[in-house]
């Protein structure tokens, strides 16, 4: 009886310590500085970094506004992080950061502090307010099915600088 009952509590703890490391391996990875919008992307982390390597590289600064609690967002981001030209060009032509938090440079705010909003910078430092979307209401922001708009003015931002040079 004292055998059976050792046996159950060892082949008891043995199952509860499977299971608790099956959870463990459950749990989601840290969260990158990407946020879900492409891991393969190299992120800056704050808008005065992204201003500074903009200038060393001669590269425009893309910013995205977004919150993580935000559906619209959510819904942008997968598209985003799905589209493979765009995660190309984000990767190799732009210096890229995106925000959970206003920052203090109002020029990055023309029409409001709404989300998401995507704002480009070019290498001199000016915030590009001609580089607008699709909405009269809300200049700056994209919807899923504006990703080609979306890419349209990528191109944009980089033709501007182009003809700066």
């Amino acid at each position: 009886m004292v055998h059976s009952a050792l046996a159950l509590t060892l082949l008891l703890i043995a199952v509860s310590s499977n299971l608790a490391m099956a959870i463990k391996k459950e749990k989601r990875a840290p969260q990158t500085l990407s946020r879900g919008w492409g891991d393969d992307i190299t992120w800056v982390q704050t808008y005065e970094e992204g201003l500074f390597q903009a200038r060393q590289s001669n590269k425009p600064l893309m910013v995205i506004h977004h919150l993580e609690d935000c559906q619209y967002c959510q819904a942008l981001k997968k598209v985003f992080a799905e589209n493979e030209e765009i995660q190309e060009m984000a990767q190799n032509n732009f210096i890229m950061l995106n925000l959970m938090h206003e920052t203090t440079d109002k020029n990055l705010s023309p029409d409001g502090q709404y989300v998401p909003r995507i704002m480009f910078v070019d290498p001199s430092l000016t915030v590009r307010a001609d580089i607008t979307g699709r909405y009269s209401n809300r200049l700056y922001t994209y919807e899923p099915q504006d990703i080609p708009f979306l890419l349209e003015n990528m191109k944009k931002a980089l033709r501007l600088i182009q003809t700066e040079l």
